[in-house]
This record gives structure tokens, sequence and C-alpha cells, in this order.
């Protein structure tokens, strides 16, 4: 790995059918300095590189240098009778460079969320303002009137207006959609960067996250359009033989077109839910960061799948109780708008129900975002972890003792 910071150089993957860059084990020197060492050892052991566990009885274990933490295996942490017990992995930033679990990896968010926490608020703060700002004046000058539906209509009309309602609804849906996917391209991008600067244990900048996410952006952009158009191409291809259909008999066909959608969709998200970070870590193009994913997110799609589903009922919780809160007190302060409510007419709310409700949301996406994307780039670091060893480019990246001084490696990216 490269230990330039927001980097990481995919190696050689197990997923190409070669064995993992920088796994091998490592014969140490028979010969220590005299001044470190006891004159007394104890038999000669098996010895073997920091993340293997060589085969040894208790009597060939060998002894501990000064100064020196194990990233795994090796000399366990001490204990009454020496060294020995659990072993400890190697912490320089908020994750062990470990295997993670899923308590590791909510941990990790939240952690970079403390130890960063003037950064991660200047990019979710600056771009949910900018987001609620262009939001509040497209609902309030560009988006047309909600159409009013009249329950006491006949059947026709009734059902004329209800069409109407829902084409205004779904057209008002297109700018909020556009809105939220460039804010969200831009949080993604530039958290992506703090999170991997905080698995190192290195500090990091609005301007340093800005600079190392610049050149993908455009990348980026296109693939979050790919998926994106990807999905609305399969729900349109399950819906259109029961639209086509136009009876009772196409209604049925339309659901149970849809539930298939819904499962293929599901399914291919979560296969390439780790395209982005692999493309703006490994400097990656769209495709290759999706054959990437799908690699790394190969024999675990249940797992990265439950991980995420907890991420995302997590984040919509907090989002719903926030959401809730702000629009009860923008209630109280448009007064207008509570009187249309009582009065069961259609509410028309003024500028304070927007404003207070957008400063809801801005505290939301503040807390929320940071976890969404931190929890993904975890998820990719975990796999890589898991799959690439890549426990021990970080923690020589990060500068731990004992795991070689390399310097940066030439970039080669994963297929």
């Amino acid at each position: 790995m490269n230990d330039s910071p927001g980097w990481a150089s995919p190696g050689s993957a197990p997923s190409d059918g070669r064995p993992p860059e920088n796994s091998g084990s490592a014969e140490p020197s028979d010969q220590a300095p005299a001044s470190k060492w006891s004159k007394e050892q104890p038999p000669a052991g098996q010895w073997s590189a920091p993340g293997s566990t060589p085969p040894r009885s208790h009597a060939q274990t060998p002894p501990r240098p000064p100064g020196q933490v194990p990233q795994q295996g090796g000399w366990g942490a001490p204990g009454p009778g020496g060294w020995g017990g659990a072993p400890q992995a190697a912490k320089p930033g908020v994750i062990p460079l470990r295997p993670l679990g899923v308590g590791d990896i909510l941990d990790g968010a939240v952690s970079t969320m403390r130890a960063h926490w003037r950064t991660v608020l200047g990019i979710t703060v600056t771009v949910a303002v900018l987001m609620q700002i262009a939001d509040i004046v497209v609902q309030r000058y560009v988006l047309p009137e909600p159409v009013t539906v009249d329950p006491n209509a006949d059947p026709s009309e009734l059902m004329r207006q209800t069409a109407e309602s829902m084409q205004s609804s779904l057209l008002s849906m297109g700018p909020t959609t556009l809105i939220t996917l460039i804010g969200t391209l831009f949080t993604t991008a530039l958290l992506t960067m703090v999170v991997s600067r905080s698995v190192l244990g290195r500090p990091v900048t609005l301007g340093d996250a800005w600079r190392e996410a610049k050149p993908q952006l455009a990348r980026l952009l296109g693939l979050t359009l790919l998926l994106a158009l990807g999905a609305a191409a399969i729900m349109v291809v399950g819906l259109l033989p029961g639209l086509l259909l136009g009876s009772a008999g196409g209604a049925a066909l339309a659901a149970l077109g849809a539930l298939a959608a819904f499962v293929v969709i599901a399914w291919l998200l979560v296969r390439f839910s780790l395209a982005s970070p692999a493309l703006m870590l490994e400097r990656q193009s769209i495709g290759q960061a999706l054959r990437r994913s799908a690699k790394l997110v190969q024999g675990a799609w249940w797992r990265v799948f439950g991980i995420t589903l907890l991420t995302m009922v997590l984040t919509t919780v907090v989002s719903l109780v926030i959401g809730m809160l702000f629009s009860f007190i923008a209630l109280l302060v448009d007064g207008d708008g509570v009187s249309s409510l009582l009065n069961g007419s259609t509410p028309e709310f003024g500028w304070g129900f927007l404003i207070v409700g957008g400063i809801g949301a801005v505290i939301a996406a503040s807390i929320t975002y940071p976890i969404s994307a931190g929890v993904t780039v975890l998820l990719y670091i975990d796999q890589r972890i898991r799959r690439e060893a890549l426990d021990l480019d970080l923690a020589r990246a990060a500068g731990l003792p004992g795991y070689g001084t390399d310097g940066p490696t030439e970039h080669t990216p994963g297929s």
C-alpha cells in the first residue's frame, strides 16, 4: 500500500487467483543485537512475520523485543506469568488492524466523527446547507402547486385527479432527487478520504480531503448515475409486461414484476456497494471499480447486506426522530399551516416552516452522512483485510515498528 493518505494499492488479490501481496512469512535474522537480548534464550522456535501464528509449544515462545507490539499472533499481552495470553492487534487509528466485526465498523465510523469532527462537520454542514437552500428555492418557486383531489367527484373525475396528483408528485421528486444525488456525491467523496486517513491515525483537513477527492469526482458521478439508471431500467423492465396488459391480471403481473425487480436491484446494489471506495482509494475506472467490488463482496454478500441494512435502519431512525421533532417545531412556528390542517384543507406552509424544517434536515444529515460513508469505507477495508492481508500494508503505512519501512509502492490496480 502506498503510505500516502487516502490511497490503497490493492495488490494481488486472492480473488484473482494469485497469492496476496506481502502476506508471506518472512524469516527473521538468527542474530540479534546483544544489547537488546538476554544472554539466556529459550530453544529456537519457528519465526514468522507479524500476522501469522506458527505452531510452537510454550517452551519455544521467543522473547519479546523491547518496544515492539505485534499486529496479530506473535507475542500476546503481558500477563501474570510473563508475555502470553490473547494477541492484541495494532490500532494506529480508529480501527484495530484485523478482520472487523459489526461493532468495530460502527465504532470506527463514530470514532472518525469524534476524531475529525471539525473536518466532518465542515463537509456535512456545508453540503447539507447548500442542499437545503436549493431544495427550498425549488419547492417555493419552481415546482407547480400540488393537485387537489376532490373525494366527492364522480369516479372518472376522481381517477383523473388522482392520476394528475401522482404525476405532480413524481415531477416534484425529480429536482429533489437530483439535489440529493449531487450532495451525496460530494459528501461520499470527501468523507471517504477522511475515513481512509483516520484508519492510519493521521490528521486531515477539509483542504486535504478536497485535494485527494477532486481527481475522481467525475468518475464517481458517472458511477452513481450508472447505478441509479441501471436500477431504474430494471424496475421498468419488471413493470412493463403488467402495464402493457392493462387489466386486473395486468395489475397483479405488474406487482409481481416490481417485486422481482426489487430483489434483483437489491442484490446488485449490495454486490456493487464497495465500488465507490474502490474507485476513490485505488484511483480506478468505473468498470474496474465495479469488478473490484463484485470480487470483494463475493462469498460475503449476506454479511455486507446485513451490515448495510443495519446502518440504513439506524440512520433512518435518527433522521425520523430529528425530522419529527423539527417538523413539530415548524408547525408551531407556522400558524397558517396548522390552521389549514385543522380545517381539513391543503396546508400552505410559509417560509418559517421551510426554514425550521431545513435546519432539522441539516442536523440529521450532519449525523447520518458520516456514519453511512464511514461504514461503507470500513466494510471495504475489512474485506481487503480478510482477502488480501491489507492490515500488513496499513501497519507499514502507519509506521508501526516491526512491519518494515517500505516506501511508496507503484500503483497496481485491482483486476
